[in-house]
């Protein structure tokens, strides 16, 4: 008996820069003909890169004929700027949103809400729900989030924001299939019914992908640790991030996850490598036995 495989989906980020507009450019052409579910773009700290998202968004859709979903955050703008932006997106045909509260401005220590803007996520999604123009994403914690009281609380949270609108969850990366899967029967036993697409980070860089898990609260195995540096010393670093991300994925697709999503950092190579190490094509779907 056959399955299909599982969606995919690639999130990108807006370029500050010429050079980092090529890459961009770069990375969309040589990932979209693994013809992904949906792309993303996301939004700087603080809501710096807002209109450059609006841009990216609406040129990767018009340009690649993708269904695009732009990140909209509620740091530092008012609700009525913020549901503005959403609604300049459904101006331009898109309907897909992640919503999330987004990391503070750049010197700051933690979140404070716009005096006139929405208090959280919750709130946020609960306002694009009622315009009844998207479909509505969200992030997920497979580990404590860094400001989480409690593992349950992250599990509460998502619940929460499920009640107020959002049809599915995009986790935060991990290291280890068991973090995702521990998190998934958690959400079903906490009656979250919507899917839960675990998020998959290909190492491009051990040092990077290191301080990225210092920054959100990622568990690093201490065996992967070891294995890095053994492989960086003897000239195999990304052999092993190519082995690690795709017995990472198998796993998963073994376990029945239904979507994949890839943090690809504009850096399309190790992306568009495990992709095809996991059987994936151009143009053609196969069939997971």
């Amino acid at each position: 008996m056959t399955r299909p495989a599982p969606q995919l989906s690639f999130e990108f980020f807006p370029p500050q820069s010429l050079d980092a507009s090529f890459r961009l450019w770069d990375t969309v052409q040589s990932l979209a003909p693994f013809e992904p579910d949906m792309v993303s773009v996301t939004y700087g700290a603080g809501g710096t890169t807002r209109e450059l998202t609006h841009d990216a968004v609406k040129a990767i859709g018009q340009n690649y004929g993708l269904t695009v979903a732009a990140h909209l955050t509620c740091v530092g703008a008012s609700r009525a700027e913020t549901l503005a932006i959403a609604e300049s997106y459904a101006d331009v045909g898109v309907r897909n949103l992640v919503a999330l509260r987004g990391d503070p401005p750049q010197g700051m220590s933690g979140f404070v809400p716009h005096p006139d803007g929405f208090a959280n996520s919750v709130e946020l999604v609960a306002a694009l729900a009622r315009t009844g123009k998207f479909d509505i994403a969200v992030g997920a914690y497979p580990e404590r989030h860094p400001e989480a009281a409690s593992d349950h609380a992250d599990i509460d949270w998502l619940k929460r924001k499920v009640d107020a609108g959002a049809s599915r969850a995009i986790t935060q990366f991990f290291f280890e299939a068991e973090t995702f899967l521990r998190f998934r029967d958690a959400c079903v036993a906490a009656g979250i019914e919507v899917p839960i697409i675990p998020g998959i980070l290909p190492i491009v860089s051990w040092d990077g992908a290191r301080r990225f898990a210092a920054r959100c609260n990622a568990h690093v195995p201490a065996k992967l640790e070891e294995a890095f540096a053994h492989a960086i010393r003897d000239g195999r670093e990304q052999l092993l991030a190519l082995t690690q991300c795709s017995v990472l994925c198998e796993r998963l697709i073994e376990e029945g996850v239904s979507d994949l999503h890839f943090y690809t950092l504009n850096r399309p190579e190790m992306t568009q490598a495990v992709c095809e190490t996991l059987g994936y094509a151009p143009e053609r779907r196969r069939q997971v036995a």
